[in-house]
C-alpha cells in the first residue's frame, strides 16, 4: 500500500495509526503543520483541536469531506492559556450555554467544554453548518492572532512602529 499525504489522505471518525488508514481532522492538521502524525499537533490550540476532534466523530460519515478546510484553518492557532480560555467561553456561547467565569480546561475526548457545541454543529441544517462552522472558527482563530511574532525578523525602527500602531489598534 502506497503512503498516504495530506492531499491524498481519506478523512474517517476515530483516531488512526497511520495515514494509509486514514486521519481524523486534526490528524490531517498535524501533517499539513509538518508535525509527527498525531491528533495532539502542537501547532493547534487544543480548545480547537478539541471541538473538531468531537465534531469530526460526530458527522456522519459521508459528510466528512466538508472537513478539509478546517485542518488548514486550525494550523499555527496554538496560544497562550488566556486565549484558550477565551476560545473555549466563546464556544460556550455559540452552544447557547453559559460561558463560565472560570473554566478549568482538559480538553480531552468529549470534553463537557467543547462537546456542546459540536453537538450543535452537527445539529445544522447541512446547507448553512459549513459556512457558519467555517465562520466560527475564523472568529475562534483570530483570537489568538493578535500575539504572533512575525515571521521575518524586524528592523528596530520598523520594530517600535509596530509597536505604537499595536497601540493605537488596541485602543479603536
Amino acid at each position: 500500500m502506497s503512503e498516504s499525504s495530506h492531499q491524498t489522505v481519506q478523512l474517517r471518525h476515530g483516531s488512526h495509526a497511520s495515514p494509509a488508514r486514514g486521519a481524523c481532522v486534526i490528524e490531517l492538521a498535524s501533517m499539513l503543520a509538518g508535525e509527527r502524525f498525531s491528533d495532539h499537533p502542537r501547532a493547534v490550540c487544543p480548545v480547537l483541536a478539541g471541538f473538531l476532534r468531537s465534531y469530526n466523530d460526530l458527522m456522519p460519515e459521508e459528510q466528512l469531506g466538508e472537513l478539509y478546510p478546517c485542518a488548514a484553518m486550525v494550523v499555527g492557532t496554538a496560544s497562550s492559556a488566556s486565549v484558550r480560555r477565551q476560545r473555549a467561553r466563546r464556544l460556550l456561547t455559540w452552544a447557547g450555554r453559559p460561558a463560565r467565569r472560570s473554566l478549568v480546561l482538559r480538553v480531552g475526548p468529549w470534553d463537557p467544554t467543547v462537546l456542546p457545541a459540536a453537538r450543535r454543529a452537527v445539529q445544522l441544517d447541512p446547507a448553512v453548518r459549513r459556512t457558519r462552522v467555517m465562520e466560527l472558527l475564523e472568529e475562534l482563530a483570530a483570537m489568538g492572532r493578535h500575539s504572533a511574532v512575525p515571521a521575518a525578523p524586524v528592523a528596530r525602527g520598523e520594530r517600535e512602529s509596530a509597536s505604537i500602531d499595536a497601540d493605537v489598534h488596541a485602543l479603536t
